[in-house]
């Protein structure tokens, strides 16, 4: 479940507690508010805004002295109780909106990084040929390891990005932290580069991407990752099995490029 369906499960489940006349008392309000706490504390930290600003709402009247008459004070709460709900559910209909908003805007950019990004893949074999064609023989850059795809690929993605910053390390995951190759800030996108080598089978190198998708996924500044497989002389027996088992696992984050 996505964050935008969180929230607007959040704010249906304010209209259902509204509907059935709820008070703070009741175990149906109480689960709710901790489900909702919880939300706000994963999604955006236990010092943030967010959670202080929902925290505020007591959902119970400050009274100096409780009144005796038990209906009366059954009602204050009661009023108290929809009062901040319904405030409550306003706060999460404008974030709400501002989430769509962004959503909509990253679905109009998208088109635009991939295209960029997809390009210089598809192009990379046929620049790295063109560099050993030089005139007079001159020296030049030959892809022969990883560092050197690295390094072309780098110069390559200038073109079109002023920030690409090379072994980025992302959070630390079940106690060891991973460097990826690049991290390009503006569209927040990791970057994973491999070339293959005579050692490497389709397996060897599925579970190496597996392992690097996982721990990039924790990192704070990583809305898609790209798999970069430079495979000169195809060594990978089923490429297009490779791509697809991985795509489908991690369907909206992951877009694998296997060049041959």
């Amino acid at each position: 479940m996505t964050d935008i369906e969180k929230i607007q499960e959040i704010i249906q489940q304010i209209d259902w507690l509204l509907s059935v006349n709820i008070t703070p008392n009741d175990p149906e309000f109480q689960e709710w508010h901790s489900r909702t706490e919880r939300f706000l504390h994963n999604k955006y930290g236990a010092d943030s805004i967010e959670l202080k600003d929902f925290q505020k709402y007591t959902f119970f009247p400050k009274l100096a002295k409780a009144p005796r008459d038990k209906q009366l004070l059954k009602l204050l709460i009661y009023d108290k109780c929809h009062s901040d709900l319904k405030t409550i559910k306003n706060l999460f209909l404008d974030n709400l909106q501002d989430m769509q908003d962004e959503e909509t805007e990253a679905a109009k950019m998208q088109p635009v990084e991939q295209d960029c990004i997809e390009r210089i893949f598809t192009r990379f074999r046929k620049v790295a040929l063109q560099l050993t064609r030089r005139h007079d023989g001159r020296n030049t850059l030959c892809i022969k390891d990883e560092y050197d795809v690295q390094d072309l690929l780098r110069a390559l993605l200038s073109l079109y990005y002023d920030d690409v910053r090379p072994e980025e390390p992302t959070p630390s995951h079940a106690g060891s932290s991973l460097r990826s190759d690049f991290l390009i800030p503006e569209i927040e996108a990791v970057i994973e580069v491999k070339k293959t080598r005579p050692s490497m089978t389709d397996k060897s190198l599925s579970e190496e991407l597996i392992v690097d998708i996982e721990k990039y996924q924790a990192h704070p500044n990583c809305r898609k990752i790209y798999c970069f497989v430079y495979d000169p002389d195809m060594i990978l027996r089923n490429p297009a099995a490779i791509k697809n088992d991985l795509e489908k696992k991690h369907e909206g984050l992951v877009k694998v490029f296997i060049e041959a």
